[in-house]
């Protein structure tokens, strides 16, 4: 059976069914969130910790949930900011430049043995790690996840029309990467 979010939330909001609820959510939105950071992260350690703490912020803030969203654009957004986070931190501790991260994260792409995607697709990740932060993530949601850029501005707090010009813009951008190289 597929549970909706709502008889989710309501298995979440009754006690005596509180732990089954959250594992239901768990089923239905673990893989999506490991996702949607790993393809940030690049690293599949780094996603999985950040999966695990974005879970437990779904486990402490779920009675804050109040429904003007839908579930998973919530759990995205705590999902993307998790991610961003770690990227910050990331830089920080590093002292290192934008361009040295993308450096990085594209190495650790060579490196991975869980990642399992063609040449084409290796050159598609490649050319995403090249664009700024937020147009990956709509990129990302968009192109990865097919989401609705309806659901993407929820997520990301912004308007419709800013995020369809920043996936053209990444798009473009993709294109350029690709023939590039």
């Amino acid at each position: 059976m597929s549970w909706t979010d709502e008889e989710i939330i309501e298995k979440i909001q009754d006690k005596e069914t509180i732990n089954y609820g959250f594992n239901l959510l768990m089923d239905k939105y673990q893989e999506k969130v490991y996702w949607v950071i790993r393809r940030m992260v690049i690293a599949h350690d780094a996603a999985d910790d950040i999966a695990q703490e974005v879970f437990v912020k779904v486990w402490k803030n779920i009675g804050s949930f109040k429904g003007n969203s839908k579930l998973y654009t919530w759990i995205y957004r705590i999902a993307t900011n998790e991610a961003l986070n770690y990227l910050r931190k990331k830089k920080r501790r590093f002292f290192l430049p934008i361009g040295d991260v993308e450096h990085e994260l594209s190495s650790t792409l060579d490196a991975d043995n869980f990642y399992s995607g063609d040449e084409i697709q290796m050159k598609l990740q490649k050319s995403l790690l090249k664009l700024p932060e937020k147009q990956r993530m709509v990129f990302n949601m968009k192109y990865f996840e097919e989401m609705k850029f309806k659901d993407i501005a929820e997520v990301m707090d912004v308007s419709v029309g800013s995020l369809k010009a920043q996936y053209h813009h990444a798009v473009k951008k993709i294109e350029k990467f690709i023939q590039e190289d």
